[in-house]
């Protein structure tokens, strides 16, 4: 079954979608910025593995004009919040348990929020981004187990994540990518293992 769903905000529609296989064994929250044509990749890699995934854009329109729109973590950090509010009163979400898959630059806002929700958000992986930009407070806090997938050439990317590295208290594993390889085979991995009926 698949669904549409939107958010209101004073900027704009959020715009996204629910893909849910007929027995879903949890739910993966697609976190991205803005759709791309790679989110309908990884969803359909998800559900082919009985996961249910919610994927939703993070900007509206409007606020995705501006250059530096994506790094507004406190801004992508309250999105997922309304998104993970959204799930609770959605029956076909919210009894699944939830795990948070990551890109880019909306990698540190995941974070964020899963310190934040820890009773709700079980675990994450992190395709890219820098963690660093979390904060402090939010690495020490976060509980849920952490995957950061790194490409090949992301040296940027481990470089941010060694500086996170350090304050992470939870379970936290790195995983690179070979050319080709599919990041959702270790992110649904790591969700097997850590995520509980």
């Amino acid at each position: 079954m698949n669904r549409s769903l939107g958010i209101h905000t004073p900027h704009g529609t959020l715009h996204g979608k629910l893909d849910l296989p007929e027995n879903p064994r949890s739910l993966v929250l697609l976190a991205r910025s803005h759709h791309t044509a790679v989110d309908a990749v990884i969803a359909a890699n998800f559900v082919t593995r009985d996961y249910a995934v919610l994927t939703m854009e993070l900007l509206t329109t409007q606020e995705a004009r501006f250059v530096d729109a994506t790094q507004n973590v406190p801004r992508l950090t309250q999105r997922l919040l309304d998104l993970l509010d959204l799930i609770r009163l959605d029956g076909d979400m919210q009894d699944l348990p939830l795990a948070i898959f990551a890109s880019g630059d909306c990698s540190p806002a995941a974070i964020r929020v899963a310190a934040q929700r820890d009773t709700q958000v079980q675990a994450v992986t992190c395709h890219g981004g820098l963690l660093d930009r979390a904060g402090l407070q939010a690495l020490k806090l976060l509980i849920a187990p952490l995957l950061t997938i790194f490409d090949g050439d992301d040296d940027t990317g481990r470089t941010a994540y060694l500086r996170a590295a350090s304050h992470l208290t939870c379970i936290h594993e790195t995983h690179r990518l070979e050319i080709g390889e599919d990041p959702v085979i270790s992110a649904a991995t790591w969700f097997s293992q850590h995520l509980r009926r």
